[in-house]
């Protein structure tokens, strides 16, 4: 007989491994909607309310002798008033040292790709003259940018005027190196 009575159903997946996958996606979830600000903001506020909390026990010390309930009390409504006052200035407190680090790290960052253009500028003479021309084309770029008195028959040349900021670092980095 070709005809078979057992039938074995076996599971294709492993539960503990789709647990494992359940928590491996939360945690990735909650990853992404933790940022840097608002980990120095949750940072700021506990040490602020740390802060009274320690200023305020030592406060109900002295005269909370017979009344431990009342002082208890006192305590969590000190510490739960405290972070709903002191969030929102922790959490400006941590935007603007974000933003200043930021703005830090990429003053930095352009420090470092000088430094690199201005090595690369003297071992380097084609560099050096990409860098003399655009300095010569910012200094030049405030009285026009057509190019003279071309007529109909010759083509016109349109030079790029750059940014006063990059004009101003490639004329500072041109002095930098023709004067060392």
């Amino acid at each position: 007989m070709s005809n078979s009575f057992v039938h074995l159903k076996y599971s294709t997946s492993h539960p503990g491994v789709e647990r494992f996958e359940r928590v491996v996606n939360a945690a990735d979830g909650l990853r992404k909607g933790w940022t840097a600000t608002r980990g120095l903001a949750g940072v700021l506020l506990a040490a602020m309310v740390a802060t009274l909390v320690v200023l305020a026990d030592q406060l109900m010390d002295t005269w909370a002798d017979g009344h431990l309930m009342a002082a208890w009390l006192l305590m969590w409504v000190i510490g739960f008033s405290a972070l709903a006052l002191l969030a929102p200035t922790a959490r400006s407190l941590a935007a603007r040292v974000m933003t200043g680090l930021d703005g830090w790290s990429q003053n930095v960052a352009r420090r470092r790709a000088d430094e690199r253009l201005w090595d690369l500028a003297r071992k380097d003479s084609r560099v050096m003259a990409d860098i003399q021309a655009a300095a010569s084309r910012s200094e030049d770029g405030n009285s026009g940018g057509t190019g003279g008195d071309a007529g109909p028959s010759e083509p016109v040349t349109v030079t790029r005027t750059l940014r006063p900021e990059i004009a101003a670092r490639l004329k500072r980095l041109s002095r930098r190196i023709w004067n060392e």
